[in-house]
């Protein structure tokens, strides 16, 4: 049975809609929402800083970490159980590696800069969400950077290659589903995050990263705006 229809309606190579905002928390160094479809990403900036314990202090570049967790009652199936889990650690992990790519950490010796990416609403895609929020909200925080990252999950679902899943097309059990989250640099176009669950040939892992890297240019339009409104208001 071919899966012929998106469930939203979306054709398949169609984003869902998208909204950004950044410094959205005014006590914070930096912020940023983002949300696409019905999956939202707040990013918290703090820092640079001094780190501590002084024994993790590098005298030659500071560091990056990444805090991310999905709140409760934000999935669309059962309640999240609060605090670190696996696949939260995980996440930050990933979303930490990608954003280090573009960031001239060694301007800040013996420091270190926190992001916090919390979940409140997710339908999918949120480690994706959660790193186009924190690139706002890192530039919103005046960390100098090298460009922008944005992401998206492409995917398979049956025998159609398809951009930015949902929840309906990862649970789709008519056949097979494969999801592969990507970050891409915003100027380089270079991708600094791919990972993949399920299975996928080799001509369609080409394809979808040429869908990914489209998409992604989408995305950080997005993200650009949200950063040029901001400026157009504080002006």
């Amino acid at each position: 049975m071919s899966f012929k229809k998106r469930p939203d309606g979306r054709d398949f190579d169609d984003l869902r809609p998208m909204e950004a905002k950044a410094g959205v928390i005014k006590s914070a160094d930096g912020s940023a929402m983002f949300k696409i479809g019905k999956t939202v990403a707040f990013a918290t900036v703090r820092g640079p800083r001094e780190l501590f314990p002084r024994f993790l202090k590098n005298p030659k570049k500071g560091i990056l970490r990444i805090y991310y967790q999905m709140m409760p009652f934000s999935g669309v199936g059962d309640r999240i159980r609060p605090g670190p889990n696996r696949r939260a650690k995980e996440i930050s992990m990933v979303t930490e590696k990608s954003l280090s790519e573009v960031m001239l950490l060694e301007e800040f010796p013996n420091s270190v800069i926190d992001v916090f990416i919390d979940i409140p609403q997710a339908d999918a895609g949120t480690r994706c969400a959660g790193i186009s929020a924190a690139a706002i909200a890192l530039a919103d925080a005046g960390i100098p950077m090298k460009e922008l990252v944005a992401a998206v999950a492409v995917g398979r679902v049956d025998d159609k290659l398809v951009v930015d899943l949902d929840y309906a097309e990862e649970a789709y059990e008519d056949g097979p589903v494969a999801d592969v989250p990507i970050a891409v640099t915003s100027r380089s176009n270079k991708i600094s995050l791919l990972q993949m669950d399920g299975e996928v040939d080799k001509d369609q892992m080409m394809e979808l990263l040429k869908k990914a890297k489209i998409a992604c240019a989408k995305i950080n339009e997005v993200q650009k705006k949200a950063l040029k409104d901001k400026y157009e208001v504080q002006k």
